[in-house]
């Protein structure tokens, strides 16, 4: 076995090389350091790494210092889903918004601005675009995070994506193969299931990674979903015949395949992380993701110390994990060298025009039309029918219009209601929080704000109670907007993001 300077030997070299680790705090700590030196090729950051622009910039140059072509990734898919601007909200909508404009120049245009903040501040591999469609309308972890329930919008939208962002010399990292649009399973605390044809599942949800692939999308992204007509036994991030045998063969994809989280319970819960790494580079995947909840030295050791115990025992074929390493480089060099397009430049504003763009503004029947809505003057009661955090966006990230109307209407109120945690039913749960707002609103104007009301009944009944009482409500949709339009005015967003609230603000006070 070869040993290389710095006394790394290779096998072990190429172990480290496929993991994508995440660490806590602002700087690199020094064992990240340490393991760059041995041969760690990628760095992920989440919220928890980010207070700034200009840190960031510290930090990956921190990196960088170590190892000139570090992959440095991110979850930033703009919208929801967002890392840069975690205690904020994003300055960009989300795939939905951008599904629901329907222009795939303006796609293009903000996931290229996107893809230059990034670039600005080191990061040069994003997690992103979801190239899933949302096909089930109970899906709780994609929803706005999809371009939409349309194939073929997905389609032509995630390549636009791809596009954008690469253009940046950002590269795009598509998810989450083979699709994970058809689930009413989140796969951070199950295994989701796809009972589908496998006819379905080409026509459907490998549409718009073909695109992508069409595209150049230089990485993709597993999905811990059960696809039995692909593979009866193993979930794709750990099945051969839909990472090699599909991904590879059937669509002829050479680049990058990383995994999703592995400490997911999807994947953690069943196999184990060390396991499942195990499982998931010798059925085809490159680099394995992790450090979205472990994120310390000892979890690398491990993972590294499976694959290598995996090799030597013969479990692990030595060609696959080096062709592994070796797919991770090769895109290392890509990003280490890529630059933005030559007069590619879309200006800060593209977002917040792109959120303008994606506003559906709606009066129910018989109450007149968004021409004959007379804007507020006078400061509302903004209550805000909380769900709880999807995991992937997580509770740290402000949502809501809230901000946005005290800002346009000083003096705005807030407050924000839920089901709780007692014994009531649903229905029982939201009426008792429309009254709690009723009552804490008394007299101002009520702007009610909810996130998928279609999938939570004790939304609906909030709302129910809220708009018996004061028909004048004005309600904004910041999820999917399938629960039909009510309230004075409906405003669907098709995204939580800061922008998706400025622009409905905007609507609201007339701006």
């Amino acid at each position: 076995m070869t040993t290389l300077a710095g006394g790394t030997d290779t096998l072990t070299r190429d172990a480290l090389t496929v993991l994508q680790p995440g660490f806590t705090g602002t700087t690199a700590p020094d064992w990240l350091l340490r393991r760059l030196g041995e041969g760690l090729a990628s760095v992920g950051l989440f919220g928890r790494n980010i207070a700034s622009p200009g840190q960031l910039a510290a930090l990956t140059a921190q990196l960088r210092a170590e190892r000139d072509d570090v992959l440095v990734a991110i979850d930033e898919e703009g919208g929801d889903v967002t890392r840069l601007e975690v205690r904020t909200g994003s300055s960009f909508p989300g795939n939905h918004a951008l599904g629901a404009v329907d222009d795939v120049e303006l796609t293009r245009e903000v996931a290229h601005e996107l893809g230059r903040r990034l670039a600005a501040c080191g990061v040069n591999l994003n997690w992103a675009p979801s190239a899933d469609v949302n096909s089930d309308p109970r899906n709780p972890v994609i929803g706005v995070r999809s371009f939409g329930a349309d194939t073929d919008l997905a389609a032509r939208h995630t390549a636009a994506y791809v596009t954008g962002l690469q253009s940046a010399g950002v590269a795009a990292c598509t998810k989450h193969f083979p699709g994970h649009g058809d689930t009413a399973v989140d796969s951070h605390h199950a295994l989701p299931r796809i009972d589908v044809p496998e006819d379905v599942l080409s026509d459907r949800e490998l549409t718009p990674f073909r695109a992508a692939i069409a595209a150049g999308s230089r990485a993709v992204m597993s999905a811990h979903i059960l696809v039995p007509a692909l593979d009866p036994d193993r979930p794709a991030t750990l099945s051969h015949r839909i990472l090699t045998g599909l991904l590879r063969g059937e669509l002829g994809y050479d680049g990058l395949i990383v995994t999703d989280g592995m400490e997911m319970r999807a994947i953690a819960g069943t196999y184990g992380i060390e396991r499942g790494s195990v499982l998931a580079v010798a059925a085809g995947a490159d680099a394995i993701c992790v450090g979205g909840g472990l994120a310390d030295d000892a979890t690398v050791r491990r993972l590294r110390d499976a694959l290598v115990a995996a090799v030597r025992t013969g479990e692990l074929p030595e060609e696959r994990l080096a062709e592994a390493a070796d797919r991770v480089r090769a895109l290392a060099r890509w990003a280490s060298t890529a630059g933005p397009a030559p007069g590619e430049t879309h200006g800060s504003e593209i977002g917040l025009h792109a959120a303008r763009r994606a506003l559906t503004v709606t009066v129910p029947p018989g109450l007149g039309s968004p021409e004959t809505f007379k804007p507020l003057t006078e400061p509302p009661y903004v209550a805000a029918l909380t769900p709880v955090a999807n995991i992937a966006v997580g509770d740290e990230t402000p949502w809501g219009i809230a901000a946005e109307l005290v800002h346009l209407l000083p003096g705005t109120v807030t407050g924000s209601f839920s089901a709780g945690e007692g014994n009531e039913t649903e229905a029982a749960a939201g009426e008792s929080a429309g009254r709690a707002a009723l009552e804490a609103a008394g007299p101002r104007r009520i702007v009610a704000v909810v996130r998928d009301e279609h999938r939570h009944p004790w939304m609906a009944s909030a709302l129910d109670t809220l708009l018996a009482a004061r028909p004048d409500t004005i309600v904004v949709e910041m999820g999917v907007p399938q629960a039909a339009p009510r309230g004075a005015l409906h405003i669907a967003t098709h995204g939580a993001a800061r922008v998706c609230g400025r622009a409905a603000a905007e609507v609201i006070t007339g701006l």
